[in-house]
């Protein structure tokens, strides 16, 4: 097995066993409601709703977004970061695929 080969093993073993993981990030926000005499409409000291915290995404180039409770919110952040991992992981892999190819040509690679 060469170096290449070793290091695609590596890579893919990885990916295999990086978890599960999401796209996107996370935005907290507030929230003005309707309700006339709310606290959210104080004229002197208004006091918004939330924080409500909203995943943001693009997945084969279609956005789109949703809200996470607040006791979700350290594991959401746990899987975007696995997620910025198995990127890098894939370029990698993709480098390594490359120097195969230089290194063998693509009839035995």
């Amino acid at each position: 097995m060469t170096k290449e080969e070793k290091i695609i093993e590596r890579l893919k073993r990885k990916i295999l066993y990086l978890g599960l993981m999401l796209p996107g990030s996370i935005s907290e926000q507030y929230n003005v409601c309707g309700k006339a005499g709310c606290k959210c409409k104080n004229a002197k000291n208004p006091v918004k709703h939330g924080p409500y915290y909203q995943l943001s995404y693009t997945l084969a180039g279609k956005s789109s977004s949703f809200f996470i409770k607040q006791k979700d919110l350290s594991e959401v952040r746990r899987r975007i970061k696995r997620f910025k991992v198995f990127k890098q992981l894939i370029v990698d892999l993709t480098q390594a695929y490359i120097a195969l190819v230089r290194k063998k040509g693509f009839e035995r690679s």
